[in-house]
């Protein structure tokens, strides 16, 4: 059975934060592109050599989230073929410090085949080295973390801002595509109403968030969770708390709160 010009591979590592796994891409034919080959899994970095099929000429990253990236500097290696990728931009104790890109993409780049064009889309919110890539003629963005399918996505300051977070999603309007390919998931069609809503749902939320703190005169982000995020899973908490300060930063960013960093508080203003 011949494989799909755009072959999603999904790795072994399903988890809460990876639902069914993540997600590694396969673009092409003859010139193959490698996207996010994922956790240093054997048995997922065996798979996509040899789906591969001696053809892959580049590896590209998402993001290096450990779930994402740390099987590039092994295929790398094996396949002697370059990485291209951003490096981080605050460090943080989420990374895979292994990732060396051979070549540092911008936004805006292209990369061209004789069998089609990829750009670089840099898209900082999930981590300031995120980027999504476009197929133009495939018309398909592959999305990374930056959207996924079956869950928002976590956003953990300081590395992670909701402002821009918030901004790079706006920022795919102005793109052409009609397919979503997400880090974890399949893929999603009508993508504007994808973007759309998550950019919606966080706008909510943040709304709740200014609606519960005008409740207290003060309070610590680990009492504030369990009424901003009364919706979710209390079992979640621990992991919502993050996308809940990544909001508070944007308000105290944007001037509507205030933060005494002695006493872990956050006030409304």
């Amino acid at each position: 059975m011949s494989r799909s010009f755009i072959e999603r591979v999904t790795a072994p590592n399903g988890s809460v934060f990876t639902g069914p796994g993540t997600n590694s891409y396969l673009i092409g034919k003859e010139d193959v592109t490698l996207v996010d080959p994922g956790p240093k899994i054997d048995t997922h970095i065996e798979n996509l050599i040899n789906l591969g099929g001696g053809k892959i000429q580049r590896i590209l990253v998402t993001h290096t989230h450990r779930d994402h990236s740390p099987a590039a500097k092994v295929l790398g290696e094996m396949l002697n073929v370059p990485l291209m990728g951003r490096l981080l931009k605050k460090d943080d104790s989420l990374q895979d410090k292994t990732f060396k890109p051979d070549h540092i993409l911008e936004h805006g780049d292209l990369i061209k085949t004789d069998e089609y064009t990829i750009e670089t889309v840099h898209t900082p919110g999930h981590a300031s080295n995120h980027l999504c890539y476009l197929i133009q003629e495939e018309k398909v963005m592959l999305t990374g973390d930056h959207i996924m399918n079956g869950s928002t996505v976590v956003i953990a300051h300081p590395d992670g801002s909701m402002k821009d977070y918030l901004a790079s999603l706006a920022l795919l309007r102005n793109y052409d595509f009609n397919k979503i390919g997400p880090g974890h998931g399949d893929f999603l069609e009508d993508p504007m109403a994808v973007v759309d809503w998550i950019i919606n749902h966080r706008l909510d939320r943040e709304k709740k968030v200014i609606s519960k703190l005008r409740l207290f005169s003060s309070i610590t982000s680990k009492d504030l969770v369990s009424s901003v995020y009364d919706d979710v899973d209390p079992k979640l908490h621990p992991i919502a708390i993050w996308s809940l300060e990544a909001h508070l930063y944007k308000l105290l960013e944007d001037e509507m709160v205030s933060y005494d960093s002695t006493e872990k508080i956050w006030i409304l203003k």
